[in-house]
């Protein structure tokens, strides 16, 4: 019998190699591996740097896929932490600085206070 890694997959009478993962760093210098801060920090630093930026656009920049850049902006709709609206055929994302985070060892900060640990200094992405 012969035994088949994880990343085989059965192919109409035959085996094949799974194709590796289309996902990328967000840049070139970003080192591979773990980040201090999760995706949807991530998500939502870019859409307080522009909130009329496209998710196709966010899902580059940090480096998953767009799908997933959905999934979280949902849940930080659902959380309170975003507000979608539409303008045109276009979304603008409104992002709620005064929402405390939600880890209790966070939780005495709110998102204005991450934003700023973060984006300070950056001039907005719809500015550059």
């Amino acid at each position: 019998m012969i035994k088949k890694t994880r990343n085989e997959r059965r192919v109409s009478g035959g085996t094949a190699r799974a194709r590796p993962s289309r996902r990328r760093a967000a840049s070139s210098e970003e080192p591979s591996g773990w980040t201090f801060l999760t995706n949807h920090a991530h998500v939502l630093f870019c859409l307080a740097e522009d909130p009329e930026v496209r998710l196709r656009d966010v899902a580059e920049r940090v480096g998953i896929t767009e799908r997933a850049v959905q999934r979280i902006v949902t849940d930080l709709e659902g959380e309170g932490f975003v507000t979608r609206s539409r303008v045109g055929r276009r979304n603008l994302y409104e992002v709620h600085p005064d929402k405390p985070l939600r880890h209790p060892i966070e939780a005495h900060r709110d998102v204005k206070s991450l934003l700023t640990l973060i984006l300070r200094g950056r001039a907005p992405r719809a500015a550059r």
